[in-house]
């Protein structure tokens, strides 16, 4: 209905786009444009209930941290940001510094998988701040920081669930089967209109395809991320749950999972553990828009790509 302006004198209409009449003209009687009038109010209400969220790729070191800061204010629209930064400090671990940068920049929920703890600051900061959760998953309870969070969209809340995978991951954790059918049951009990977005931290496509079949229709979305590779797998169920495999990175676009090819190449080839290097090709922010109804059912789920001129020169010699 943007820029769009019906003007009626009696039961002549006359359609108007940006102030420039249609040549056409059609006449109705007074009932049907009651009946028009009802159509375009309950357009107008349904649009009002209708919200997005924005989940980010991993953000990929020093890279993806300028990505996020000098690129997310171009993505228009959107009610919620919540973002996969376990990678942000040089690709291994969220440090307290740039975890605050990315909330500064307009992120509103930061999550980690299984680097989140890599730097020790983390297991403080993520006791003081309600904006970093980890996953939910984890063995024992006396682990810092919670792995769910809830938000508020104008009158909505939706909850965030964060889980982590158990195939080809360093970490020993409880099984996120296991783990999601407990917290949604507390969920329900407490929260039942809330819309859930499940941001599911593994490495095999098939285990992530079977949560969504495990939770389908009992989510509003469940969001891959941890490859680092935007997918093109994005669909909404018949049920109403959104999905993707993975949400993608906010980094260099061409590179190896956000770090520099030549050593990537170098430590496949020879088996020796060198330091991954960042990499400052092609820098964009990636990740998936999921539109959703109050009544937490998803209606659309769109992957975006939003390339940025980054100048590396002022970054290279810079510490991370």
């Amino acid at each position: 209905m943007d820029n769009l302006i019906y003007e009626y004198n009696n039961i002549q209409w006359g359609k108007f786009y940006q102030g420039k009449r249609y040549t056409k003209k059609f006449t109705i009687d007074k009932k049907k444009q009651s009946n028009v009038c009802l159509f375009y109010k309950i357009l107008l209400f349904s649009r009002i209930n209708i919200m997005k969220a924005l989940f980010l790729g991993e953000i990929v070191g020093r890279p993806g941290f300028t990505a996020v800061k000098q690129g997310l204010n171009k993505i228009k629209n959107v009610d919620a940001v919540i973002a996969n930064a376990e990678g942000v400090v040089g690709g291994f671990g969220i440090g307290k510094t740039a975890a605050i940068g990315l909330m500064k920049s307009g992120v509103n929920i930061l999550t980690g998988g299984e680097k989140l703890f890599l730097k020790p600051d983390m297991r403080d900061f993520i006791k003081e701040t309600g904006k970093v959760i980890r996953p939910y998953n984890y063995p024992t309870a006396d682990v810092p920081g919670h792995g769910t969070k809830s938000f508020s969209i104008g009158d909505t809340e939706i909850m965030i669930v964060n889980l982590l995978g158990t195939a080809e991951m360093r970490q020993t954790i409880n099984s996120p089967f296991a783990a999601a059918n407990i917290i949604l049951k507390k969920i329900k009990e407490t929260r039942p209109n809330a819309p859930i977005f499940v941001f599911f931290h593994a490495s095999a496509t098939a285990e992530k395809q079977s949560m969504l079949h495990h939770l389908d229709g009992t989510v509003t979305a469940v969001i891959g991320t941890h490859t680092k590779v935007l997918t093109a797998d994005a669909f909404v169920s018949e049920r109403g749950t959104a999905y993707i495999s993975d949400n993608g990175r906010c980094g260099s676009a061409l590179s190896v999972a956000g770090f520099d090819p030549a050593t990537e190449i170098k430590i496949l080839r020879s088996s020796v553990p060198y330091r991954s290097a960042e990499c400052w090709d092609n820098i964009e922010i990636q990740g998936v828009i999921v539109e959703f109804e109050r009544d937490k059912k998803a209606t659309k789920i769109e992957t975006i790509k939003v390339p940025l001129n980054v100048n590396a020169s002022e970054f290279i010699s810079k510490e991370t």
